[in-house]
């Protein structure tokens, strides 16, 4: 009998599109810890997006070791990365000995947009979603299950289970 590896598991999108409720939510659902990636941003990070300006790929590298440090430490986790580029994703995944599963939170500027209007006490303004939205490369099926996050809290955990308990396929559309 094989033993399975712990669950590793990153819940990615654009800012707003809803990664701490949905951690938090997949967290209580599997009874495992869940780590909001916007936690781990040294302070340079959050004052720049405070100001409206957006990180570039250097500012994220040493964030994005420190999101694969807290999988490979730390399993099983669940983690909230925006994750946006596919070189992101890459880097995590090396940073780990063992497999990541991808959960990518995708919906439309409008209603994502709508949300962060109305979330109050977060560092990361609206005006900065132009630039979330121009960095996002949306993984394929072979790196990450895919949900429309334009429903209830309950129908997208319920689409997800399945992917992060092993009984679906590795990614895809849900």
């Amino acid at each position: 009998m094989t033993r399975q590896p712990a669950l590793r598991a990153v819940i990615m999108g654009v800012a707003g599109c809803g990664k701490s409720s949905v951690g938090e939510a997949m967290s209580a659902a599997l009874g495992l810890p869940y780590v909001d990636g916007d936690d781990l941003h040294p302070p340079a990070n959050v004052e720049r997006m405070r100001a409206g300006i957006p990180l570039t790929d250097a500012d994220r590298w040493p964030w994005l070791d420190c999101v694969a440090t807290v999988l490979a430490s730390e399993a099983p986790v669940i983690v909230g990365c925006s994750a946006l580029k596919r070189a992101y994703r890459d880097r995590i995944r090396r940073g780990v000995d063992g497999p990541v599963r991808f959960v990518h939170l995708s919906g439309s500027r409008k209603v994502i947009e709508g949300r962060m209007a109305k979330r109050e006490g977060h560092y990361m303004p609206v005006s900065l979603l132009n630039s979330q939205f121009a960095a996002l490369e949306a993984p394929g099926p072979d790196e990450a299950l895919t949900v429309d996050i334009d429903q209830p809290l309950a129908a997208i955990v319920a689409r997800i289970m399945p992917f992060l308990s092993g009984d679906a396929p590795k990614g895809g559309q849900a």
